[in-house]
């Protein structure tokens, strides 16, 4: 399962009107930490499908987005449902680390 580009013109019907919760990966082109968290992101997709929605959004192409959720540093991901935050991991995680992270943070959602 591949994740999702993220868009100011996608992102109400992809995040906020979204039935299943989403998580959000902020990154940039030019980050380390992201291009090596990228990966690990697509193949945890795969574990979680049905569960979560995985999602992408680049903070060079959206910085309003990004704005909006008051990304201060990078990578940076989000659990949302509707319009609520649940859950923040930010930096990079190995595959083990971020599976329990993004399992927390999905027991949280409502």
């Amino acid at each position: 399962m591949a994740s999702i580009k993220i868009t100011k013109e996608n992102f109400e019907s992809e995040v906020t009107n979204s039935d299943t919760p989403v998580i959000i990966d902020f990154w940039a082109s030019w980050c380390g930490p992201c291009q090596m968290m990228g990966p690990i992101f697509e193949e945890l997709s795969s574990e979680f499908k049905g569960k979560l929605k995985f999602a992408k959004v680049s903070t060079e192409e959206e910085p309003e987005i990004a704005s909006h959720f008051h990304i201060q540093g990078i990578p940076a991901l989000s659990v949302v449902k509707g319009n609520r935050e649940f859950g923040r991991i930010v930096g990079f995680k190995p595959k083990d680390s971020l599976r329990k992270e993004i399992k927390s943070a999905l027991e949280r959602v409502e």
